[in-house]
């Protein structure tokens, strides 16, 4: 990342966007502003950019639909903005792939904070955490197949099975750390380096409905099991091709 990381601002409303960018510029950090989901693929086709600060509420594609297109393809941090506060939206941000998430008004300060923090989590799990770009290639557990190449799950039954960008990170961090305890923190972590304040129920939500996609019951759950008060743990023995 550079000294100064570079930032795009996506968002349709003139003055928010002018006043975001002055501040962020003020305080060290490159600044691009879009207002719409065209002129922002056309940045980032000209522009190395280093966070995305996402409005949910966008002509055209709106914020999600963008974020889901952004995760498909590029693992650039997202914070998502919206005037709407509610824990649901922040849920389903964090399904297509947020990593952190403010509501309109917002104190410019705190989205500073956020971006540092964001950024930081970024570059520390680049260093030092393993993911999904490190353990390319197939990975097979109890006849299910997990490919981190073209992000597809295939069932024992060689049935295609749909994954929003959430439930996917999800299990690109349990079936590259298989056998081991990782804490609601680390899940976070590794599923995008999320901050974990915003989403603190998220990795249970996540967990739930990730179970109801691979677990023969996910009433009494067999690969995915709960620790009290410790995190999760992927019990099944993982297989690994390139």
């Amino acid at each position: 990342m550079s000294e100064q990381p570079h930032i795009l601002v996506v968002d349709d409303d003139r003055e928010i966007r002018d006043l975001t960018a002055r501040y962020l510029s003020r305080h060290g950090l490159r600044v691009r502003c879009a207002e719409d989901g065209r002129e922002m693929r056309r940045i980032l086709d000209d522009w190395s950019i280093d966070l995305i600060i996402l409005d949910l509420m966008l002509p055209g594609e709106d914020g999600l639909t963008l974020c889901r297109s952004l995760r498909a393809t590029s693992k650039i941090p997202i914070i998502m903005v919206t005037a709407m506060g509610e824990e649901i939206d922040r849920i389903v941000g964090l399904e297509m792939g947020a990593d952190d998430y403010v509501a309109k008004p917002f104190n410019p300060r705190e989205l500073l904070a956020r971006i540092k923090a964001v950024l930081r989590r970024a570059e520390n799990i680049s260093a030092s955490s393993p993911d999904d770009s490190d353990q390319p290639g197939l990975h097979i557990f109890e006849g299910w197949r997990l490919d981190l190449d073209s992000r597809e799950l295939m069932s024992p039954q060689d049935v295609l099975v749909s994954l929003s960008a959430g439930e996917y990170d999800l299990l690109a961090a349990f079936v590259t750390h298989p056998q081991r305890l990782l804490t609601r923190d680390q899940l976070l972590d590794l599923a995008r380096g999320r901050e974990a304040q915003p989403f603190d129920r998220a990795i249970d939500v996540q967990v739930s409905r990730l179970r109801r996609k691979i677990e023969h019951d996910p009433a009494t759950p067999l690969l995915i099991k709960t620790v009290r008060s410790g995190g999760y743990i992927f019990t099944p023995k993982v297989t690994r091709k390139s």
